[in-house]
């Protein structure tokens, strides 16, 4: 087994794990937005342009993959990382893809102007709320394991509880998303509709898949 240093901070001015904490901000910031508009758009109303919230996503994105850039070419060597590197590099790649599917989400939504459903429209914008909690949960998980990776904490069951609140919102996202399919494919619309409306309830999903397999790796990160 690897022996690690559990006080990086005493070895270095800024632990990597610092920048996943930025990195997770651009997640949050990427919610609001999307938070901002899709309600209206779902629901048919005068909405923000969409263009412009796609490109205010683009700008979201861009600055996560400079702060990812940045956190991969500073890591320290060997001993020095605080955990696993294999670990750090698939959570950083994991929270990254959240941020991919999200700009995903928008994508196809503003492909082209469809109109949902009234039947739909609240499915839509609970399995949004779901998603957005999920990833909420994971700023939590997050700062725990790093505190308790820092020995500035030693709560290790509290940590692992928040990990499992993670998951559990995400199996709503689920159960949500499943519900929502299988109303489409019962519907008599457009099958353009349907699938550009697929495609982009299966980018929410992914988003909370991706906020798992994040809660995953951190709980790999504190195993013993």
């Amino acid at each position: 087994m690897t022996l690690r240093i559990p006080f990086f901070g005493l070895l270095a001015s800024r632990s990597p794990m610092d920048g996943l904490v930025e990195h997770y901000d651009k997640i949050a910031e990427c919610i609001a937005t999307i938070d901002e508009s899709l309600e209206c758009y779902v629901s048919g109303g005068v909405c923000r342009e969409f263009e412009e919230l796609t490109r205010t996503i683009d700008e979201i994105e861009n600055h996560a993959d400079v702060i990812k850039r940045n956190i991969r070419n500073h890591l320290p060597k060997g001993l020095f990382m605080p955990v696993e590197k294999s670990l750090f590099l698939n959570y950083t790649k994991s929270q990254d893809n959240i941020l991919d599917s999200a700009q995903d989400a928008l994508y196809w939504l503003a492909m082209r102007k469809v109109l949902i459903p009234e039947s739909i429209q609240k499915d839509i914008i609970y399995l949004l709320d779901a998603v957005s909690r999920t990833t909420v949960l994971l700023g939590p998980a997050l700062n725990a394991t790093i505190s308790l990776i820092h020995g500035q904490s030693l709560d290790r069951d509290g940590t692992k509880a928040t990990y499992r609140k993670v998951r559990a919102e995400r199996d709503n996202v689920r159960k949500l998303k499943n519900a929502l399919n299988k109303k489409l494919y019962a519907m008599d619309i457009d099958f353009k509709d349907i699938y550009q409306i697929m495609h982009f309830v299966d980018c929410l999903d992914d988003m909370g898949h991706n906020t798992e397999n994040c809660a995953d790796h951190l709980r790999a990160m504190i195993a013993r």
